[in-house]
């Protein structure tokens, strides 16, 4: 390996033992309350290989914000993953555990001044705009920087950030006139595309806008194709048909060989379903039933959406919870809700969900857990941030021709906080 994980950060555990085996084990340890997070790196290879498997062409950087765990840094930067960062905190982090200027995507469309000079003194160049005052204020801070135009490409009609193809051509002739380097273009479809046609029409669209640019006299030869690829388990048929898409539009496009090297930014894809979160129950308010009906529970969790629930103001839905204690068959089930720690009426975690009655203490499990949970969590309301446990991971198969191949890789650290 290269060092990037820390060996601190980090335990093995037996093989054959399983994310479930290690988290029904911590469940029963008296010292775990509150919440924590278990995460299983083994599923980050397993994604890391077969997004490449099938997209051989492009080349990932992965959107620290997703998920800015020490050990999915680590592991994917040992991996030869590419990092894209919002701020300068993140480009700090990854610079923190060694990977290299050349491997920093300065993604974010609406860049501080302050932290475009960071990334300056620190090497990275790569960096998107779309408009003309984040034209002007890159070029003033960071005059040898590398520009890709972000147009907004086969987007809906309230898209926020992204050129219309109609002003990329004034773009590239004011970055022209500024003498600036403009050396791609980055589009970003969203985790909510759900047709894979919309990168066809998308990767065609950039090559019109790459034409913009050579005619102006610029060598384009950066295509970022985002992020939008689909994060759970049971969306894999769906991926794969999203591959297929992009792989015939970039043969019709941009055919191998024509000198473009091709980026993408999945990040709920990469990390979604290697982390489970585990939440107790703190507290319980039982309402009064209307006429005929059973009564309803409201359960306050030891976590909420100001914390590792933060994916639900990220338009995800709250996973389905499972039950840590199995019910008995014959016990009725109640309509229930879930609240965050007492104290913010609008933090709500789900509503209408059909559960056998609790118990304050009783753990519950959300799998699929792992885009936008780690990032956010943090110590509101008195709660201590959630700590990661470790899962094992087993060692790349024997016809991988990954350099991960060798021992098992290591997985995150135990107990150490985010």
């Amino acid at each position: 390996m290269n060092g990037y994980l820390d060996e601190s950060d980090f335990v093995l555990v037996e093989e054959g033992f399983t994310p479930r085996d290690l988290l029904e084990n911590l469940l029963v340890e008296p010292c775990h309350t509150g919440a924590f997070f278990m995460a299983d790196l083994g599923d980050v290879v397993r994604r890391h290989l077969r997004f490449h498997q099938a997209l051989p062409r492009v080349t990932t950087f992965f959107p620290v914000k997703c998920n800015s765990s020490r050990g999915v840094l680590g592991l994917l930067a040992e991996l030869g993953a590419g990092f894209a960062c919002a701020n300068k905190a993140e480009i700090a982090q990854v610079r923190s555990i060694g990977v290299p200027a050349e491997k920093i995507f300065y993604s974010n469309p609406c860049k501080q001044v302050a932290h475009i000079k960071y990334a300056a003194s620190h090497g990275v160049q790569l960096m998107t705009f779309d408009n003309e005052v984040e034209l002007n204020k890159v070029a003033r801070s960071h005059p040898h920087a590398r520009y890709v135009l972000m147009p907004a490409l086969a987007a809906p009609l309230d898209v926020t950030f992204g050129a219309t193809l109609m002003s990329c051509q004034r773009l590239l002739e004011m970055a022209k006139e500024q003498a600036v380097e403009v050396v791609g273009i980055s589009f970003h479809l969203g985790s909510h595309c759900l047709d894979p046609q919309a990168f066809t029409q998308a990767v065609g669209e950039a090559q019109l806008v790459f034409e913009m640019g050579t005619e102006l006299g610029y060598r384009m030869h950066v295509l970022d194709i985002g992020g939008g690829f689909p994060g759970p388990e049971d969306t894999r048929a769906r991926f794969e048909e999203t591959a297929a898409a992009i792989n015939s539009a970039l043969d019709l496009y941009f055919p191998e060989g024509c000198g473009v090297e091709v980026v993408a930014r999945p990040g709920r894809y990469y990390v979604s379903s290697a982390f489970t979160f585990a939440a107790s129950v703190t507290a319980k308010e039982e309402l009064p039933p209307e006429s005929g009906s059973k009564k309803s529970i409201v359960y306050h969790l030891s976590d909420g959406i100001y914390g590792s629930f933060s994916c639900v103001l990220f338009d995800s839905p709250c996973p389905r919870p499972l039950l840590h204690k199995k019910p008995c068959p014959d016990h009725p089930s109640y309509s229930s809700s879930l609240r965050g720690p007492p104290g913010p009426a609008e933090d709500r975690i789900a509503d209408g969900l059909e559960l056998p009655e609790l118990q304050v203490g009783d753990w519950l499990i959300f799998e699929d857990m792992g885009a936008y949970t780690i990032t956010a969590a943090s110590p509101l309301g008195g709660c201590p941030q959630p700590r990661i446990k470790t899962a094992s991971i087993p060692s790349c198969p024997p016809h991988s021709p990954h350099p991960c191949r060798g021992p098992p890789l290591p997985v995150m650290g135990c107990p150490s906080p985010i």
